[in-house]
């Protein structure tokens, strides 16, 4: 299974090549923006997983995202910086010189795409709905680290550390030393749902 899933992306690669290819031949490479992106992640055994849906973990939430537009300064280069795919398309909009709406969720990258390591204080939020019950389960992602919650069955909350612990093994979320960290994100969670669905409790 995963070496049919590694195929699977290495298709993908040479097809991305062949597109890239036919810009080149039609002289349009330099007037076209491009943006490669994926739905979420799929779970390969890790965490006695193996699916593409429900999970809030790093490898069901995690997507690769490459923007290359000819005119900006930082092409070739990574962003360690937090985004979510909600910023695609006010990304484009600015990008393109289109009229801007204030309704918009998602702010324009296009900051990141002229110097990688600008300021950059937003978090990406994941949220899971389970069988149309609503939000049954929310995480946080920033820089720092990674909060979840989740409500109704199975609830409770999980806070890890990507930069020391990738495979989130373990869980801080009761940890005291870390009360002031859940306390924050916690408040993020609750701010970023509130008026979008009421939340279930979790106890």
């Amino acid at each position: 299974m995963i070496r049919a899933y590694l195929a699977c992306v290495s298709y993908v690669d040479w097809n991305i090549g062949r597109v890239l290819a036919e810009l080149d031949k039609q002289g349009l490479r330099e007037n076209t923006i491009i943006v490669f992106w994926a739905d979420h992640g799929y779970q390969l055994g890790e965490k006695g997983k193996w699916s593409k849906a429900g999970s809030l973990w790093e490898q069901g939430a995690r997507v690769p995202f490459i923007i290359l537009d000819p005119r900006v300064k930082g092409n070739g280069n990574s962003s360690p910086r937090i985004v979510e795919m909600l910023d695609i398309y006010p990304t484009l909009v600015d990008l393109c010189g289109l009229p801007k709406y204030k309704e918009l969720e998602g702010v324009s990258l296009k900051p990141l795409l002229n110097n990688p390591y600008t300021e950059w204080n937003r978090p990406a939020y994941t949220i899971w709905n389970e069988h149309n019950k609503g939000i049954t389960g929310v995480v946080v992602r920033t820089e720092r680290w990674r909060y979840a919650e989740f409500f109704g069955v199975g609830a409770g909350a999980f806070l890890t550390d990507p930069i020391n612990d990738p495979h989130e093994l373990i869980n801080l979320a009761s940890n005291p030393k870390y009360k002031n960290v859940v306390s924050e994100l916690h408040k993020l969670i609750s701010n970023y749902v509130d008026g979008k669905t009421e939340l279930p409790a979790r106890e």
